[in-house]
């Protein structure tokens, strides 16, 4: 039987970077992703050949590009241990922009608990993120796809955070049609439909990847619809492509959005734009 130390370099000799390599190891063997050190400390342990087996299988996908959460299971995002596979997309790093800002605008006391809305919530990374960070708030959630709602309706129960989930297109799919919230948030489709980043991501759901010839469709259809489910002052926030930003913006400022801006992602990147309804 293999040691630890040698099943690793084994998977890293099929293509995987070390890191990937020890938590599929660390997975294999029931332990946690935070259990990088413990196999440090027992290199040289056996591997039990139930483990070697399940081990090989992992690698071979993982070789094939399949994202590492969809083996797993999960993904943690804002702190959060969420459940994920191919009916959802992996939930980013760079979308944590999204949920500061939104936690920012989010501050000002209205009297009443905000209420904010996360459209093509996916795993529900996103209203799960606002929920458990800020537990007053009353957090809603649409998507389209009924396969991603049951995603994220199953992560909610398993962390015990109330978000109310509604099937639909955008705004059409809210459980109350002339809701408004304080806060609007989106990490919807927005990779152009010939975009040849679209080849490395065949594992992920293309509806939940692709929009239209610009990869703004979406976007579009969702600045149409938002203000008018907005409070006075209410924020609708983005995320977007990498050089999608001064596009947004546009769109945003001609659909009479005020204190229209972007911020960037952990890379320096403008990652997300938004902008407010005016005041009443």
């Amino acid at each position: 039987m293999p040691t630890l130390s040698q099943a690793l370099r084994q998977a890293q000799s099929h293509g995987l970077d070390r890191l990937d390599a020890q938590l599929l190891l660390l997975h294999a063997l029931g332990k946690s992703a935070q259990e990088r050190a413990w196999l440090l400390a027992h290199d040289t342990d056996e591997l039990p050949p139930s483990a070697q087996a399940t081990l090989d299988a992992w690698v071979q996908r993982r070789a094939a590009s399949e994202p590492l959460a969809y083996i797993t299971g999960h993904q943690e995002f804002f702190g959060l241990d969420l459940a994920v596979d191919a009916r959802v997309l992996v939930p980013r790093p760079d979308t944590e922009t999204l949920v500061e800002w939104a936690l920012d605008v989010l501050q000002a006391p209205t009297g009443t608990a905000p209420a904010v809305l996360d459209l093509g919530t996916g795993s529900g990374a996103i209203a799960l993120a606002l929920k458990a960070t800020r537990p007053e708030l009353r957090v809603s959630a649409v998507d389209y796809s009924a396969d991603a709602l049951a995603v994220a309706r199953a992560n909610a129960q398993r962390l015990g955070l109330a978000v109310q989930f509604s099937q639909g297109a955008w705004l059409a799919g809210l459980a109350q049609p002339d809701a408004r919230f304080d806060a609007i948030v989106s990490n919807p489709p927005y990779v152009a439909a010939q975009d040849k980043h679209l080849d490395a991501l065949t594992f992920e759901p293309l509806q939940a990847l692709a929009s239209g010839a610009d990869g703004l469709d979406d976007i579009r259809q969702i600045i149409t619809q938002a203000p008018a489910h907005l409070n006075p002052g209410g924020w609708l926030l983005l995320e977007h492509g990498y050089d999608q930003a001064a596009a947004v913006r546009a769109l945003l400022l001609d659909a009479g959005l005020h204190d229209v801006q972007s911020r960037r992602d952990l890379s320096g990147i403008e990652r997300c734009s938004g902008g407010r309804v005016p005041q009443a």
